[in-house]
């Protein structure tokens, strides 16, 4: 039994995770593991079949938090679909916790917590009904059950028997992870959990995803918001059109930007901006300053600041801008579009 620890006000709460039945190569194999998956939807009338998935292949590995990223249409959701048995793959094999999704879709199934992007629920039941009914459909005997604790780890224990409707649009979100982890499955997805939510509840969720790791669980993340997988994500897999294009340790991922940006001041109101081949952009942000941008390839500040000055200008106040995840981002997913 692992033991979750947390700072809040809430007590600690045990997190068991699932042992399901005996599979020797559980220990060693990664929690996920996708070999040259495919998927192709067939389309409807004269419209053409529409590839989602072109041959993907990646794990992720055991006990870290792995980004999945990609612009909306990449594939993201249509993998995520087949790992939940949502979605029928076309060729190609996945493992969850190493077990196969075809060859042994229960146990896969109960190995995997899936925390979807749309709020889903009934508004009738109440939180303690609606993690009750989860359980039972995964087989949890009630001695076994943990709604109360967590309840309590979602902070919703006082709105335990309140009816699901009457819950924040936050609360809800809480709910959906909750349901997720009914039955202790080692590994959980989250689809896009902070879409639509509030600063200070975005925090929270992304406090208590860091528990759940701390205590054991992988965790799986789909967001948009590139700063949060860059501080969360150990490690970072990006798809562009149905394809792997991408999948590096998150430190490594963002060393492969190479454009940089530097902010200039300049002494004098721009008559026209300075321009040399080198630079891959300048941009005038106010009479008085610009933005270059410019590879560090090639360049570096004190060049691009010298060839300011050959085109006649001092400059006054210089700040630069390290590469992030978003640069990354961009630069890979504009090269395949």
């Amino acid at each position: 039994m692992l033991h979750l620890h947390t700072a809040r006000a809430a007590p600690p709460f045990p997190l068991r995770l699932a042992s399901h039945r005996a599979n020797p190569h559980r220990v060693t194999e990664a929690a996920i593991s996708i070999d040259t998956l495919r998927k192709v939807y067939a389309g409807a009338g004269k419209a053409p079949d529409k590839l989602a998935l072109d041959g993907v292949s990646f794990d992720v590995p055991r006990g870290q938090i792995f980004g999945l990223l990609g612009p909306n249409g990449a594939g993201k959701s249509t993998l995520i679909n087949i790992l939940s048995g949502m979605v029928r793959k076309t060729s190609g094999s996945a493992r969850i916790w190493g077990f196969d999704i075809d060859a042994d879709p229960r146990n896969a199934k109960a190995s995997i917590g899936i925390v979807p992007q749309e709020i889903v629920f009934d508004p009738f039941f109440t939180p303690a009904e609606a993690l009750e009914l989860q359980a039972g459909l995964f087989g949890v005997p009630k001695a076994h059950r943990r709604t109360a604790e967590l309840l309590r780890a979602v902070r919703l224990e006082d709105k335990a028997d309140a009816y699901a409707r009457t819950l924040s649009g936050g609360m809800k979100r809480r709910l959906l992870v909750a349901k997720a982890m009914v039955h202790s499955p080692p590994i959980l997805v989250l689809d896009e959990p902070t879409a639509g939510v509030d600063i200070d509840l975005r925090q929270q969720l992304w406090d208590y995803v860091r528990e759940l790791n701390r205590a054991g669980v992988t965790i799986v993340l789909t967001t948009h918001y590139l700063e949060e997988a860059e501080e969360l994500c150990d490690r970072i897999a990006i798809i562009n059109h149905g394809k792997l294009i991408a999948n590096k340790p998150t430190a490594e991922m963002v060393g492969m930007a190479r454009e940089k940006l530097i902010v200039l001041t300049l002494d004098q109101d721009i008559a026209a901006l300075p321009a040399d081949p080198d630079f891959d952009k300048v941009s005038k942000l106010t009479e008085r300053v610009i933005e270059i941008g410019y590879s560090k390839d090639r360049l570096n500040a004190g060049q691009v600041m010298s060839r300011v000055r050959a085109a006649g200008y001092d400059i006054v106040d210089v700040s630069t801008r390290e590469p992030d995840l978003e640069d990354v981002f961009l630069n890979l997913t504009k090269a395949v579009a």
